[in-house]
C-alpha cells in the first residue's frame, strides 16, 4: 500500500497497482489502516504501575524500573524465570532483536510469539517432511491451478487478497474444493464442499489416499525418485475409506469424487488454514496433507504445493528470525552444538543450550511460581490465547511484566510498564509475508510523542543491564547481522529487496534472485527426498457431551483483525459486525428457544460469556461458531488448553459449551461485568 502524507499527517491509503501480489487491491482493513495507527488513540509516553494506577514516566525511568526488575529476578531466580514474547506484526529486524536480547542478553531461550497459537504445526509438520515449514510456492500461482482445495481456511475473510485470487481463479474454470465444517463464502461457491464433522482431518485425508492408491490415481514415478515411505503409509490408510463417514460424516462417493478430482488434475493446489492447525492433531493434520500432496505429484511446480495461509502480515518473518524456543534465526536449532557454537562466534557470549518455554508454556510456570518476569509486544493474549482466565491469572502473579503496546489492551491494562510502541508506518524495516516474500518499507510518519521502534526499546533494556549486544545504528544494521547469520536470506540487502519490489527466500548463492517455488529439483531434508509419515485420526480433546451438548468452534471475520485493537478503531469497520456474536443452526436455536439476535449465555467447563445469537445455515447442527476479537465476548474464555504434544498448540478449534437464552429483556453483559459479578449467570450453577 501507499501511505498519502499531508503536512506530516496521513490523509489516506492506496493499492499499489503494479504490486506483484495485491495488483492494484486492499482489503477492508487496509483501506482502514490509518484509524489503527491514529495519534488521537495512541499510548504516547512510558507509564509505571504505582498504587494509584499508571503514572507518566520517561524513558529514562521506565528503563532503570525494567532493567532493576530484571536484575532481582535474574540473581534471585535465574534466566529461566524470565523471556520475551515477540510480535508477528513487528518487522523483522524487531523480532530479530527481541530473540538476541533473551538469549545473548537474559541468556534464556524462553521466547515465543503468536505463531504458537496459529502456524507452529506447520513449522514442525512440514518440516519433517518437506524439510522446510513454508508456503512451497507463490500467490501467482493461485491463477495457475487446475484445481484448488481450500482445506481448514476461509481466505475470503481472514486474507481477503489471496481469496479474491481464488475466486478469480473459480470464475475462470479452475476447480475448487473446499474443506470446511462451516459453509463458507467460498464453499457456497465450490464444486465440491466437504463438510465434515471438527477434527476428523486425518480421516478424510487418509481417506483420500487409500481411494486414490486404490485406484492407482498416485504418481508412482514422483514417488519412487523423490519420495520415502511409501509402502507403510500404503498400508496404513488401507480401509480408511470404509472408516471414513462415521469419523467424518461424510459418504465415500463424496471423498472418492474429491481425491479423484485432486489426483488427476495436472497442478492442484492445496491452501490451508488454522482449521488443520488448532487441533491436539495439528502437526499430524499437517503432515497429512503433506502425504496427499507428496502421493499425487503435486508439489515442487507452478500452480501445485502446500500452502499454508498465514494469519497476520509477518508471521513468516517472526518465525524466520528465531522467534521460537527452540531455534536461532533460519530455523537452526539450539540444541544443536555446531549452530549454537556458530551463534556464540558471531555474537561473543556464551548462549542457552536447552531449548526455552512456549508462550503457554511462560503462563503455566507463572501460575506455578516458576517464571516471574515477561517482556511482551504487540501480542494481546488476554483475548486471544485459550483459558483466558488462566491466562490473565498467569499476567498478574509475574513479578515484572513489560507491555510495548499503540494502544491500551486488554495485556497491558495488567502491566507493570507500558511503553508506546512506534507504528509499521513509522519506522522503516521488512516484512516477510506467507509467500516467503521479503519486502522493505520506508518510514513516512513520526511517531507520536516518545513512541520508539521496538529495537530500540529493547536496544535500551540491553543497554541498561550492561550489554552491548543490541547496538545497532538502524535498522539496516540488524538485517545485514541477521542475514549474515540465516542462510535463506544470505544473499539479500536492503537495496537488492527495495528494486526487486521483494524476494522470495531461499535467496543465497545459489538463488541469488531467490525462489518462487520450493521443492523444484529436491527437498529440504537430509537426502533430498521426501519423508511420508503415516499417521491416524485422533479425537478431539473435549468432544460434546450430555452437560455440554454442542461443540464450538472458533472464525474470523472480514471486518476485524486479531484482538481488534487496531481495526476495532475503524468507526468504518466497527459498524459492521455487532461486538461479539455466536453463529447457530436454525434447527438448535429453534430446540433451545433462541431467536435471531437474541442475548445468549455460553459456558464451557473453562468459563462464560454473553453475546447475541446470529442464527445461519452457515453452521451445521452441532456446531457453533465465534469470533475471537471481541473482548465485551471473547471466545477464549471458553475454549480448551489441551494441546498438541509436539508444538504445544492449543485445541482452538473444537471444545464443548452450551448455550442458553438469557431472560426477556436482559442485554448480554460485557465480560468484565461477568468476571466481577456471576451471581445471575444462567449457566454457572
Amino acid at each position: 500500500m501507499d501511505l498519502l502524507i499531508k503536512n506530516d499527517a496521513l490523509v489516506g491509503v492506496e493499492p499499489q497497482r503494479s504490486h506483484p501480489i495485491s495488483r492494484g487491491q486492499l482489503c477492508a482493513k487496509g483501506w482502514s489502516t490509518y484509524y489503527g495507527i491514529d495519534a488521537a488513540n495512541r499510548i504516547t509516553q512510558p507509564l509505571i504501575r504505582d498504587t494509584q494506577g499508571f503514572q507518566p514516566a520517561n524513558w529514562e525511568e521506565a528503563t532503570v524500573f525494567i532493567c532493576e526488575k530484571l536484575r532481582e529476578i535474574l540473581e534471585t531466580s535465574g534466566p529461566s524465570a524470565v523471556g520475551v514474547i515477540s510480535s508477528a506484526r513487528a518487522t523483522n529486524e524487531d523480532n530479530y532483536a527481541a530473540q538476541k536480547l533473551a538469549r545473548a542478553v537474559l541468556h534464556t531461550n524462553n521466547i515465543d510469539h503468536c505463531a504458537r497459537i496459529c502456524h507452529s504445526p506447520t513449522v514442525a509438520g512440514l518440516k519433517q517432511t518437506l524439510g522446510s515449514g513454508a508456503m512451497t510456492n507463490s500467490a501467482a500461482d493461485i491463477l495457475d491451478a487446475d484445481l484448488i482445495m481450500v482445506f481448514g481456511a476461509d481466505p475470503t475473510e481472514n486474507h481477503s487478497i489471496l481469496g479474491g485470487h481464488v475466486m478469480r481463479a473459480k470464475l475462470q474454470g479452475t476447480t475448487l474444493i473446499v474443506v470446511d465444517p462451516r459453509r463458507t463464502r467460498l464453499a457456497k461457491l465450490a464444486d465440491l464442499h466437504l463438510q465434515l464433522k471438527p477434527g476428523s482431518n486425518i480421516a478424510l485425508v487418509n481417506a483420500m489416499l487409500d481411494a486414490i492408491i486404490g485406484s492407482g490415481w498416485h504418481n508412482r514415478n514422483f514417488i519412487k525418485h523423490r519420495c520415502d515411505g511409501f509402502d507403510r503409509l500404503a498400508e496404513s490408510v488401507s480401509n480408511a475409506l470404509q472408516e471414513a463417514e462415521s469419523h467424518t460424516g461424510l459418504a465415500q462417493g463424496l471423498i472418492r469424487d474429491a481425491a479423484k478430482l485432486y489426483s488427476q488434475s495436472k497442478r492442484a493446489m492445496i491452501l490451508y488454514g488454522m482449521g488443520v492447525t488448532q487441533y491436539v492433531s495439528g502437526t499430524n493434520n499437517v503432515i497429512a496433507l503433506s502425504n496427499l500432496a507428496l502421493v499425487c505429484g503435486q508439489i515442487g511446480r507452478p500452480g501445485t504445493g502446500i500452502n499454508p495461509l498465514r494469519g497476520q502480515n509477518n508471521v513468516q518473518g517472526a518465525c524466520d528470525m528465531g522467534c521460537l524456543p527452540n531455534v536461532f534465526p533460519g530455523y537452526q536449532p539450539v540444541a544443536d552444538s555446531d549452530c549454537r557454537a556458530r551463534f556464540s562466534k558471531a555474537w561473543g557470549v556464551k548462549l542457552p543450550e536447552r531449548p526455552g518455554l512456549t508462550s503457554l508454556g511462560m503462563s503455566k510456570a507463572a501460575l506455578s511460581g516458576d517464571f516471574l518476569g515477561m517482556i511482551l509486544f504487540g501480542e494481546d493474549p488476554v483475548v486471544t490465547d485459550p483459558d483466558q482466565n488462566h491466562v490473565r491469572e498467569a499476567l498478574q502473579k509475574l513479578d515484572l511484566l513489560v507491555v510495548a503496546e499503540l494502544s491500551m489492551t486488554e495485556t497491558a491494562k495488567l502491566a507493570d510498564v507500558v511503553l508506546p510502541a512506534a507504528a509499521f508506518a513509522e519506522k522503516d524495516g521488512t516484512f516477510t509475508n506467507c509467500e516467503r516474500r521479503v519486502q522493505h518499507f520506508r518510514q513516512a510518519l513520526l511517531p507520536p510523542g516518545e513512541a520508539l521502534p521496538d529495537w530500540q526499546w529493547l536496544r535500551a533494556i540491553a543497554r541498561g543491564l550492561g550489554s552491548d549486544q543490541l547496538d545497532w545504528y538502524d535498522s539496516e544494521d540488524i538485517f545485514n547481522e541477521m542475514a549474515a547469520l540465516t542462510p535463506s536470506y544470505s544473499a539479500m540487502d536492503y537495496y537488492k529487496i527495495t528494486t526487486q519490489r521483494g524476494l522470495q527466500w531461499p535467496c543465497d548463492g545459489k538463488n541469488p534472485e531467490g525462489t518462487t517455488v520450493l521443492h523444484q529439483q529436491g527437498f529440504a531434508t537430509d537426502n533430498g527426498r521426501a519423508k511420508l509419515i503415516a499417521v491416524q485420526q485422533a479425537a478431539v480433546d473435549e468432544p460434546p457431551d450430555g452437560e455440554y451438548p454442542l461443540t464450538l468452534t472458533t472464525n474470523r471475520l472480514h471486518f476485524h483483525y486479531g484482538c481488534g485493537s487496531m481495526t476495532r478503531k475503524s468507526p468504518l469497520l466497527e459498524r459492521e459486525t455487532p461486538a461479539g456474536i455466536l453463529f447457530i443452526n436454525p434447527q438448535d436455536a429453534a430446540d433451545l428457544t433462541i431467536d435471531h439476535l437474541a442475548a445468549v449465555g455460553v459456558k464451557s467447563r473453562r468459563g462464560y460469556l454473553e453475546t447475541r445469537a446470529m442464527v445461519s445455515e452457515d453452521v451445521p447442527p452441532g456446531l457453533v461458531s465465534m469470533p475471537y476479537h471481541f473482548r465485551e465476548a471473547p471466545s477464549n474464555q471458553l475454549t480448551n488448553n489441551a494441546m498438541d504434544p509436539l508444538t504445544k498448540m492449543p485445541e482452538l478449534k473444537a471444545c464443548a459449551v452450551r448455550v442458553a437464552p438469557l431472560p426477556p429483556g436482559r442485554q448480554p453483559r460485557q465480560i468484565d461485568t461477568i468476571l466481577m459479578d456471576s451471581r445471575d449467570a444462567p449457566l454457572l450453577s
